[in-house]
């Protein structure tokens, strides 16, 4: 365990935290010159939705798993599972960056009483969640990292793991919902 960062753990957070939200809304304003990334073929680009799609439904299993894990004491697979949810949760994020640096928000193309009364507002509310997901991922994972197993009990892992699981499934649902406004329904 790195007694370094032990004792950083807040820091780090608002540091990660910080270069992530900035390179989420760097990409969503425009901010990051389409020059700095390889050209993708439309028919990547148009697949990436479909497939961050994918990776939400399996981050979504992998954290119910990982759920499941910790309360029946598997700490092993709780471990496990829950790196494999911050993977997907990394790949995911890649993808959306790519595509929205290249191509840009997709625009709502429902009926626009739909888009100003529910979309938006639905919208709005999944980002924020996601907003105030990062941190609190970020959080647990760093305790999860720089602690012993049998000390985690004793930080703030446990409550701060169960706020964090309930933001990250919440949100990856909302996605799924978002991408099926904008790609399935209309």
């Amino acid at each position: 365990m790195d007694l370094q960062a032990r004792y950083r753990v807040p820091a780090l957070t608002g540091l990660l935290t910080v270069v992530s939200l900035a390179l989420v809304f760097g990409a969503v304003l425009g901010a990051i010159p389409q020059s700095a990334l390889p050209a993708a073929p439309a028919s990547v680009l148009g697949a990436i939705p479909h497939a961050n799609a994918v990776v939400s439904a399996l981050a979504i299993g992998t954290i119910v798993g990982g759920i499941r894990a910790i309360r029946r004491g598997n700490v092993a697979r709780h471990r496990k599972l829950m790196l494999s949810s911050f993977g997907l949760f990394a790949l995911f994020l890649v993808l959306y960056l790519y595509r929205i640096t290249l191509v840009g928000p997709t625009d709502f193309a429902g009926p626009s009483v739909v888009e100003t009364y529910f979309y938006l507002p639905f919208l709005a509310i999944h980002i924020l969640l996601a907003i105030i997901a990062i941190p609190a991922v970020y959080y647990v994972l760093l305790l999860a990292y720089t602690y012993p197993v049998s000390e985690l009990p004793s930080t703030n892992h446990p409550p701060a793991g169960k706020l964090a699981a309930s933001l990250w499934l919440i949100s990856f649902s909302m996605g799924i919902a978002v991408y099926a406004m904008l790609y399935l329904v209309w």
